[in-house]
Protein backbone atom coordinates (compact mmCIF):
# COMPACT_ATOMS: atom_id res chain seq x y z
CA UNK A 1 0.00 0.00 0.00
CA UNK A 2 2.88 2.36 0.82
CA UNK A 3 4.48 1.72 -2.57
CA UNK A 4 1.18 2.39 -4.34
CA UNK A 5 0.85 5.69 -2.46
CA UNK A 6 4.39 6.63 -3.45
CA UNK A 7 3.75 5.99 -7.13
CA UNK A 8 0.54 7.98 -6.99
CA UNK A 9 2.43 10.85 -5.41
CA UNK A 10 5.05 10.71 -8.15
CA UNK A 11 2.37 10.83 -10.83
CA UNK A 12 0.63 13.74 -9.13
CA UNK A 13 3.86 15.74 -8.97
CA UNK A 14 4.73 14.89 -12.57
CA UNK A 15 1.35 15.86 -13.97
CA UNK A 16 0.11 18.41 -11.48
CA UNK A 17 0.03 22.16 -11.80
CA UNK A 18 3.13 24.25 -11.36
CA UNK A 19 3.37 26.62 -8.46
CA UNK A 20 2.41 30.27 -8.83
CA UNK A 21 5.90 31.21 -10.00
CA UNK A 22 5.86 28.58 -12.74
CA UNK A 23 8.16 26.13 -10.97
CA UNK A 24 7.43 22.48 -10.36
CA UNK A 25 7.02 21.86 -6.60
CA UNK A 26 10.27 20.75 -5.00
CA UNK A 27 8.91 18.66 -2.11
CA UNK A 28 11.12 15.58 -1.59
CA UNK A 29 9.88 12.53 -3.46
CA UNK A 30 9.67 9.07 -1.89
CA UNK A 31 12.91 7.13 -2.37
CA UNK A 32 13.08 3.35 -2.20
CA UNK A 33 16.18 1.79 -0.66
CA UNK A 34 17.07 0.40 -4.09
CA UNK A 35 17.00 3.84 -5.71
CA UNK A 36 18.92 5.47 -2.86
CA UNK A 37 21.64 2.83 -3.08
CA UNK A 38 21.87 3.35 -6.84
CA UNK A 39 22.33 7.09 -6.22
CA UNK A 40 25.04 6.47 -3.62
CA UNK A 41 26.87 4.09 -5.96
CA UNK A 42 26.73 6.65 -8.77
CA UNK A 43 28.21 9.31 -6.51
CA UNK A 44 30.98 7.00 -5.32
CA UNK A 45 32.22 6.48 -8.89
CA UNK A 46 31.84 10.10 -10.02
CA UNK A 47 35.60 10.56 -9.74
CA UNK A 48 35.90 8.67 -13.02
CA UNK A 49 34.21 11.68 -14.66
CA UNK A 50 36.74 14.08 -13.13
CA UNK A 51 34.33 15.29 -10.44
CA UNK A 52 34.84 15.08 -6.67
CA UNK A 53 32.59 12.53 -4.89
CA UNK A 54 32.89 14.55 -1.67
CA UNK A 55 30.81 17.33 -3.29
CA UNK A 56 27.81 14.97 -3.18
CA UNK A 57 28.39 13.52 0.33
CA UNK A 58 28.23 9.76 -0.34
CA UNK A 59 29.03 8.88 3.29
CA UNK A 60 26.01 10.85 4.46
CA UNK A 61 23.81 9.08 1.93
CA UNK A 62 25.09 5.68 3.03
CA UNK A 63 24.47 6.50 6.70
CA UNK A 64 20.90 7.62 6.01
CA UNK A 65 20.24 4.47 3.99
CA UNK A 66 21.64 2.23 6.72
CA UNK A 67 19.58 3.90 9.44
CA UNK A 68 16.44 4.26 7.33
CA UNK A 69 16.44 7.91 8.42
CA UNK A 70 13.40 10.00 7.48
CA UNK A 71 15.76 12.66 6.09
CA UNK A 72 16.86 10.31 3.29
CA UNK A 73 14.19 11.46 0.81
CA UNK A 74 15.14 15.11 1.17
CA UNK A 75 18.91 14.54 0.98
CA UNK A 76 18.63 12.08 -1.92
CA UNK A 77 16.44 14.49 -3.87
CA UNK A 78 18.86 17.35 -3.28
CA UNK A 79 21.83 15.19 -4.32
CA UNK A 80 20.11 13.98 -7.49
CA UNK A 81 19.29 17.53 -8.59
CA UNK A 82 22.83 18.68 -7.77
CA UNK A 83 24.21 15.91 -9.98
CA UNK A 84 21.81 16.74 -12.81
CA UNK A 85 23.05 20.33 -12.83
CA UNK A 86 26.74 19.43 -12.67
CA UNK A 87 26.58 16.67 -15.27
CA UNK A 88 24.51 18.64 -17.76
CA UNK A 89 25.88 22.15 -17.25
CA UNK A 90 29.25 21.57 -15.61
CA UNK A 91 30.41 22.07 -12.03
CA UNK A 92 32.28 25.26 -12.97
CA UNK A 93 30.09 28.11 -14.07
CA UNK A 94 29.96 31.87 -14.43
CA UNK A 95 33.11 34.00 -14.56
CA UNK A 96 35.33 31.02 -13.81
CA UNK A 97 34.84 29.99 -17.45
CA UNK A 98 37.25 32.61 -18.67
CA UNK A 99 36.29 34.02 -22.11
CA UNK A 100 33.97 31.03 -22.71
CA UNK A 101 30.88 32.14 -24.62
CA UNK A 102 29.52 28.83 -25.93
CA UNK A 103 25.91 28.57 -24.65
CA UNK A 104 25.32 26.15 -21.78
CA UNK A 105 23.31 22.98 -22.42
CA UNK A 106 21.01 24.18 -19.63
CA UNK A 107 18.26 22.17 -18.00
CA UNK A 108 15.78 24.13 -15.87
CA UNK A 109 14.32 23.07 -12.54
CA UNK A 110 10.97 21.75 -13.89
CA UNK A 111 12.88 19.54 -16.34
CA UNK A 112 15.18 18.36 -13.54
CA UNK A 113 12.18 17.47 -11.39
CA UNK A 114 10.59 15.60 -14.30
CA UNK A 115 13.80 13.58 -14.72
CA UNK A 116 13.74 12.69 -11.03
CA UNK A 117 10.12 11.59 -11.28
CA UNK A 118 10.91 9.31 -14.22
CA UNK A 119 14.04 7.93 -12.56
CA UNK A 120 12.15 6.94 -9.40
CA UNK A 121 9.11 5.62 -11.22
CA UNK A 122 11.26 3.34 -13.39
CA UNK A 123 14.08 2.61 -10.91
CA UNK A 124 16.59 4.09 -13.37
CA UNK A 125 18.52 6.56 -11.24
CA UNK A 126 21.95 5.55 -12.57
CA UNK A 127 20.78 5.36 -16.16
CA UNK A 128 19.06 8.75 -15.99
CA UNK A 129 22.12 10.45 -14.55
CA UNK A 130 24.44 8.64 -16.95
CA UNK A 131 22.43 9.91 -19.90
CA UNK A 132 23.49 13.45 -19.01
CA UNK A 133 27.19 12.80 -19.51
CA UNK A 134 28.83 13.98 -22.76
CA UNK A 135 29.04 11.19 -25.31
CA UNK A 136 31.48 12.86 -27.71
CA UNK A 137 34.51 10.65 -28.54
CA UNK A 138 36.82 13.30 -27.09
CA UNK A 139 35.15 13.01 -23.69
CA UNK A 140 35.27 9.23 -23.84
CA UNK A 141 38.99 9.32 -24.67
CA UNK A 142 39.74 11.79 -21.87
CA UNK A 143 37.84 9.65 -19.38
CA UNK A 144 39.74 6.52 -20.42
CA UNK A 145 43.04 8.36 -20.11
CA UNK A 146 42.11 9.62 -16.64
CA UNK A 147 41.34 6.05 -15.56
CA UNK A 148 44.81 4.96 -16.73
CA UNK A 149 46.67 7.89 -15.12
CA UNK A 150 48.26 7.30 -11.69
CA UNK A 151 46.65 9.58 -9.11
CA UNK A 152 50.15 10.54 -7.97
CA UNK A 153 50.65 12.36 -11.29
CA UNK A 154 48.77 15.36 -10.02
CA UNK A 155 49.49 17.65 -12.97
CA UNK A 156 48.21 15.11 -15.49
CA UNK A 157 45.12 14.32 -13.43
CA UNK A 158 44.24 17.98 -12.99
CA UNK A 159 44.69 18.67 -16.69
CA UNK A 160 42.39 15.79 -17.61
CA UNK A 161 39.80 16.86 -15.05
CA UNK A 162 39.81 20.42 -16.41
CA UNK A 163 39.21 19.22 -19.95
CA UNK A 164 36.52 16.72 -18.99
CA UNK A 165 34.81 19.64 -17.28
CA UNK A 166 35.06 21.79 -20.43
CA UNK A 167 33.26 19.08 -22.39
CA UNK A 168 30.39 19.37 -19.90
CA UNK A 169 30.14 23.02 -20.95
CA UNK A 170 29.70 22.02 -24.59
CA UNK A 171 26.41 21.27 -26.37
CA UNK A 172 25.71 17.55 -26.16
CA UNK A 173 24.94 17.35 -29.87
CA UNK A 174 27.49 19.18 -32.02
CA UNK A 175 25.84 17.94 -35.19
CA UNK A 176 27.22 15.50 -37.76
CA UNK A 177 29.02 18.20 -39.77
CA UNK A 178 30.93 20.98 -38.02
CA UNK A 179 34.21 22.84 -37.61
CA UNK A 180 35.98 22.33 -34.29
CA UNK A 181 38.74 24.82 -33.46
CA UNK A 182 40.99 24.03 -30.51
CA UNK A 183 42.82 27.24 -29.65
CA UNK A 184 45.17 25.56 -27.16
CA UNK A 185 46.01 22.86 -29.71
CA UNK A 186 46.49 25.34 -32.60
CA UNK A 187 44.33 23.07 -34.73
CA UNK A 188 41.12 23.07 -36.76
CA UNK A 189 39.21 19.89 -37.52
CA UNK A 190 36.57 19.65 -40.24
CA UNK A 191 34.06 16.97 -39.29
CA UNK A 192 31.71 15.37 -41.80
CA UNK A 193 29.32 12.59 -40.87
CA UNK A 194 30.79 12.54 -37.39
CA UNK A 195 34.32 11.82 -38.71
CA UNK A 196 37.27 14.18 -38.95
CA UNK A 197 38.13 14.49 -42.64
CA UNK A 198 40.69 17.29 -42.47
CA UNK A 199 43.03 18.87 -39.92
CA UNK A 200 44.69 22.26 -40.30
CA UNK A 201 47.36 24.00 -38.24
CA UNK A 202 46.26 27.34 -36.81
CA UNK A 203 47.69 30.61 -35.61
CA UNK A 204 45.63 32.07 -32.75
CA UNK A 205 45.55 35.12 -30.51
CA UNK A 206 48.51 36.32 -28.48
CA UNK A 207 48.28 36.19 -24.70
CA UNK A 208 47.60 39.94 -24.78
CA UNK A 209 44.80 39.49 -27.37
CA UNK A 210 43.48 35.97 -26.70
CA UNK A 211 41.04 34.25 -29.01
CA UNK A 212 37.66 33.92 -27.24
CA UNK A 213 35.68 30.68 -27.09
CA UNK A 214 32.34 30.89 -28.86
CA UNK A 215 30.05 29.12 -31.29
CA UNK A 216 28.48 30.34 -34.51
CA UNK A 217 27.60 29.05 -37.98
CA UNK A 218 29.69 29.33 -41.11
CA UNK A 219 27.40 30.31 -43.96
CA UNK A 220 29.95 30.72 -46.75
CA UNK A 221 33.39 32.02 -47.60
CA UNK A 222 34.98 34.96 -49.38
CA UNK A 223 37.83 34.49 -51.82
CA UNK A 224 40.10 37.53 -52.07
CA UNK A 225 38.45 39.32 -49.15
CA UNK A 226 38.76 42.96 -48.27
CA UNK A 227 40.00 43.57 -44.73
CA UNK A 228 38.08 46.11 -42.69
CA UNK A 229 40.82 47.09 -40.29
CA UNK A 230 39.78 47.21 -36.60
CA UNK A 231 40.28 50.57 -34.93
CA UNK A 232 42.65 48.99 -32.41
CA UNK A 233 45.01 47.95 -35.21
CA UNK A 234 44.67 51.32 -36.92
CA UNK A 235 45.76 52.94 -33.65
CA UNK A 236 48.56 50.44 -33.14
CA UNK A 237 50.21 50.50 -36.55
CA UNK A 238 48.24 51.20 -39.72
CA UNK A 239 47.31 54.79 -38.86
CA UNK A 240 50.93 55.68 -38.20
CA UNK A 241 52.02 54.07 -41.48
CA UNK A 242 49.41 56.04 -43.45
CA UNK A 243 50.53 59.31 -41.81
CA UNK A 244 54.28 58.81 -42.14
CA UNK A 245 54.52 56.84 -45.38
CA UNK A 246 51.36 57.21 -47.48
CA UNK A 247 53.00 55.77 -50.60
CA UNK A 248 54.09 52.69 -48.65
CA UNK A 249 50.59 52.36 -47.20
CA UNK A 250 49.06 52.49 -50.69
CA UNK A 251 51.50 49.86 -51.94
CA UNK A 252 50.27 47.54 -49.18
CA UNK A 253 46.67 48.10 -50.24
CA UNK A 254 45.53 50.36 -47.39
CA UNK A 255 42.72 52.68 -48.43
CA UNK A 256 40.22 54.97 -46.71
CA UNK A 257 36.72 53.85 -47.68
CA UNK A 258 33.30 54.19 -46.09
CA UNK A 259 34.61 56.08 -43.12
CA UNK A 260 37.30 53.59 -42.12
CA UNK A 261 40.54 52.02 -43.28
CA UNK A 262 40.43 48.90 -45.43
CA UNK A 263 43.00 46.72 -47.16
CA UNK A 264 42.33 45.69 -50.74
CA UNK A 265 42.31 42.02 -51.84
CA UNK A 266 45.50 40.25 -52.79
CA UNK A 267 48.15 37.85 -51.47
CA UNK A 268 49.49 40.53 -49.11
CA UNK A 269 46.12 41.11 -47.46
CA UNK A 270 46.20 40.39 -43.70
CA UNK A 271 43.29 37.96 -44.21
CA UNK A 272 45.15 36.23 -47.01
CA UNK A 273 42.94 35.14 -49.88
CA UNK A 274 40.20 33.21 -48.08
CA UNK A 275 37.94 34.09 -45.15
CA UNK A 276 35.01 32.18 -43.70
CA UNK A 277 31.73 34.03 -43.30
CA UNK A 278 30.91 33.26 -39.65
CA UNK A 279 29.05 36.13 -37.94
CA UNK A 280 29.94 36.64 -34.28
CA UNK A 281 30.08 39.53 -31.80
CA UNK A 282 33.85 39.25 -31.42
CA UNK A 283 34.70 39.92 -35.11
CA UNK A 284 36.91 36.82 -34.97
CA UNK A 285 37.19 34.85 -38.20
CA UNK A 286 38.96 31.85 -39.68
CA UNK A 287 41.06 33.00 -42.61
CA UNK A 288 44.23 32.64 -44.69
CA UNK A 289 47.42 34.58 -43.92
CA UNK A 290 50.38 35.90 -45.92
CA UNK A 291 52.67 34.98 -42.97
CA UNK A 292 52.86 31.29 -43.79
CA UNK A 293 56.28 30.75 -42.22
CA UNK A 294 54.68 31.08 -38.78
CA UNK A 295 53.05 27.68 -39.22
CA UNK A 296 56.50 26.17 -38.71
CA UNK A 297 56.47 27.35 -35.09
CA UNK A 298 55.32 24.93 -32.40
CA UNK A 299 53.53 27.52 -30.26
CA UNK A 300 51.54 29.69 -32.66
CA UNK A 301 49.94 32.47 -30.59
CA UNK A 302 50.68 35.51 -32.79
CA UNK A 303 47.39 37.09 -33.90
CA UNK A 304 45.17 39.86 -32.55
CA UNK A 305 42.52 37.20 -31.83
CA UNK A 306 41.56 35.94 -35.26
CA UNK A 307 42.26 32.39 -36.41
CA UNK A 308 44.64 31.87 -39.33
CA UNK A 309 44.43 28.48 -41.04
CA UNK A 310 47.08 26.59 -42.97
CA UNK A 311 46.18 25.28 -46.44
CA UNK A 312 43.00 27.37 -46.62
CA UNK A 313 42.13 26.53 -50.23
CA UNK A 314 42.07 22.80 -49.46
CA UNK A 315 39.68 23.64 -46.61
CA UNK A 316 37.62 25.81 -48.96
CA UNK A 317 37.36 22.98 -51.49
CA UNK A 318 36.04 20.61 -48.82
CA UNK A 319 33.55 23.17 -47.57
CA UNK A 320 32.30 23.83 -51.12
CA UNK A 321 32.11 20.15 -52.07
CA UNK A 322 28.30 20.33 -52.20
CA UNK A 323 28.30 23.48 -54.34
CA UNK A 324 28.10 22.59 -58.05
CA UNK A 325 30.97 24.01 -60.07
CA UNK A 326 33.16 24.87 -57.10
CA UNK A 327 36.02 22.40 -57.25
CA UNK A 328 39.63 23.26 -56.40
CA UNK A 329 40.35 24.42 -59.97
CA UNK A 330 37.47 26.90 -59.84
CA UNK A 331 38.68 28.20 -56.49
CA UNK A 332 42.21 28.66 -57.83
CA UNK A 333 40.91 30.61 -60.85
CA UNK A 334 39.00 33.05 -58.69
CA UNK A 335 41.93 33.47 -56.31
CA UNK A 336 44.24 34.22 -59.25
CA UNK A 337 41.80 36.86 -60.52
CA UNK A 338 42.03 38.81 -57.25
CA UNK A 339 38.32 39.59 -57.60
CA UNK A 340 36.60 39.54 -54.21
CA UNK A 341 33.99 36.79 -54.48
CA UNK A 342 31.56 35.48 -51.88
CA UNK A 343 30.27 31.90 -52.15
CA UNK A 344 27.50 30.74 -49.83
CA UNK A 345 27.57 27.11 -48.71
CA UNK A 346 24.84 24.78 -49.86
CA UNK A 347 24.22 24.24 -46.15
CA UNK A 348 25.68 26.20 -43.25
CA UNK A 349 27.52 24.34 -40.52
CA UNK A 350 28.32 24.99 -36.87
CA UNK A 351 31.68 26.35 -35.78
CA UNK A 352 32.93 25.75 -32.23
CA UNK A 353 35.95 27.74 -31.11
CA UNK A 354 37.12 25.89 -27.99
CA UNK A 355 40.05 25.64 -25.59
CA UNK A 356 41.21 22.12 -24.67
CA UNK A 357 44.69 21.56 -23.25
CA UNK A 358 44.26 17.79 -23.68
CA UNK A 359 42.67 16.39 -26.84
CA UNK A 360 43.01 13.47 -29.22
CA UNK A 361 45.57 13.54 -32.00
CA UNK A 362 45.33 11.86 -35.40
CA UNK A 363 46.03 8.45 -33.84
CA UNK A 364 43.22 8.84 -31.31
CA UNK A 365 45.61 9.16 -28.34
CA UNK A 366 45.35 12.08 -25.92
CA UNK A 367 47.91 14.78 -26.67
CA UNK A 368 48.84 17.53 -24.22
CA UNK A 369 48.80 21.15 -25.38
CA UNK A 370 50.26 24.25 -23.73
CA UNK A 371 47.90 26.20 -21.51
CA UNK A 372 48.82 29.35 -23.43
CA UNK A 373 46.28 31.56 -21.67
CA UNK A 374 46.74 30.02 -18.20
CA UNK A 375 43.12 28.93 -17.84
CA UNK A 376 43.40 25.41 -16.44
CA UNK A 377 44.25 26.65 -12.95
CA UNK A 378 40.94 28.47 -12.46
CA UNK A 379 38.94 25.43 -13.61
CA UNK A 380 40.85 23.03 -11.35
CA UNK A 381 40.46 25.39 -8.40
CA UNK A 382 36.68 25.35 -8.80
CA UNK A 383 36.62 21.57 -9.19
CA UNK A 384 38.56 21.19 -5.96
CA UNK A 385 36.92 24.13 -4.15
CA UNK A 386 40.36 25.69 -3.72
CA UNK A 387 41.50 29.27 -3.88
CA UNK A 388 43.39 30.34 -6.99
CA UNK A 389 46.89 31.40 -5.98
CA UNK A 390 49.46 33.23 -8.06
CA UNK A 391 52.58 31.36 -9.07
Amino acid sequence: MTRLFSLLLIILIATGSASSNGQVPTAPLPWSREDAEALAAFVEQIGSEGLDPADYEPDRLRALIASNDAALASIATSTFLHLVTDLRQGHVRGSHRIAWHIPDPAIDRPAQQAMLVRALATHSVSEMLGSLLPHHPEYVALKATLAATPFQDRAAVERLRANLERWRWMPHDLGTDYILVNVAGFELQLVRGGKTISRHKLIVGKTSTPTPQFSTRATGLILNPWWDIPQSIVAESVGRLVRTNPAGARSRGYVWSGGHYRQSPGPGNALGQMKLVMPNPFTVYIHDTPSKSLFDEKTRAFSHGCIRAQDPFALAALLLASNPGWDRAAIDRVVASRASTRVDFARSLPVYVTYFTAATDESGAIAVHPDIYGRDKAVVAQLTDAEVTKD
